[in-house]
């Protein structure tokens, strides 16, 4: 018997927590953007909802009276993740600047494709035909759902700024997917929201350096108007409760085999975006959602023998 498979939550449960988690973080995507419509500035945004979340696991920690204390062995390990996460905010949020928005979040979703073949080239379990074919299903339906072969068609496709987005976008897809794969194979033994406190106490140091120098242009401006305010706390709070639930949550989530039921972020902000950016959908759009839909609901009820 696999006495490893205990420690996870039984699959529909992990995906129905991991679509609430990646509809969270689109609903932050969508505030961002309106937060960013209205004069914030990328480092602003990032140190802000980092800041709410450190506040918010610190009381956490402090009513669980949890201990802070980190071993020598993981302590390199830790470093790696807040610097990952880093990395991957200012990516995306760097993507999104120069790519549309929806062409931004379909690179960065192919993480768990990343995340899946990076557990097996370091020994873990090798992915199985219907799991692959699964994600497949899945990457079509957002070529569809994001409007993509419009895209090619375009000359804008082929400036400077789109290849660079494309590199930013897939960076963080390549920063996510080793984050997950450290969270759930190197600090396993570290207490969820001690792990988050430390990954997001590391990213806001990275955003304090980086707002003190010039790397960034504009990286730190309030906002401009009380809209913008309002979509800036909303990234706050809406990427706190996502963070916090993924990276406390995240041992037992079986990552690796579940992690594509968060592709349901791009269509959460196609969707969002319709409502608060009125941004109309296409009849291919909402076809490419329903394939993605489908294949998350496969997804959920594949594979799910108890391991032997």
């Amino acid at each position: 018997m696999n006495h490893s498979a205990s420690h996870f939550f039984a699959r529909p449960i992990a995906i129905l927590i991991l679509l609430c988690i990646g509809s969270g973080f689109a609903a932050n995507h969508v505030a961002a953007r309106i937060a960013f419509d209205n004069g914030t500035g990328l480092l602003t945004t990032i140190m802000f909802r980092a800041g709410i979340s450190f506040l918010t696991l610190s009381v956490l920690l402090i009513l669980q009276q949890q201990s802070l204390r980190l071993s020598m062995k993981i302590l390199p390990w830790q470093i790696i993740l807040g610097v990952l996460i880093a990395l991957q905010s200012l990516c995306i949020f760097s993507a999104v600047a120069r790519l549309p928005v929806a062409i931004a979040l379909l690179v960065a979703n192919v993480f768990p494709i990343l995340l899946a073949l990076l557990t097996w080239g370091l020994g873990g379990k090798q992915p199985t035909k219907q799991s692959m074919l699964i994600m497949g299903i899945i990457l079509f339906g957002l070529i569809w759902v994001l409007d993509v072969p419009s895209w090619l068609v375009r000359d804008s496709v082929f400036s400077p700024d789109w290849f660079v987005g494309l590199a930013f976008a897939f960076g963080a897809a390549c920063c996510f997917a080793i984050a997950m794969w450290i969270t759930e194979h190197k600090l396993l033994s570290l207490a969820g929201p001690v792990r988050s406190l430390f990954t997001i106490g590391i990213v806001l140091i990275c955003v304090l350096l980086l707002s003190s120098t010039s790397a960034i242009e504009g990286g730190i401006r309030l906002p401009a108007t009380p809209k913008g305010w309002v979509a800036m706390t909303f990234v706050g709070l809406l990427y706190t409760c996502s963070f916090i639930g993924l990276f406390v949550l995240a041992p037992k989530l079986n990552m690796a085999a579940n992690s594509p039921a968060m592709n349901i972020e791009p269509v959460t902000s196609i969707l969002l975006g319709w409502i608060f950016l009125d941004q109309m959908l296409e009849p291919n759009q909402l076809l490419g959602a329903s394939i993605v839909l489908a294949g998350i609901f496969v997804l959920a009820y594949s594979n799910r023998r108890p391991a032997s």
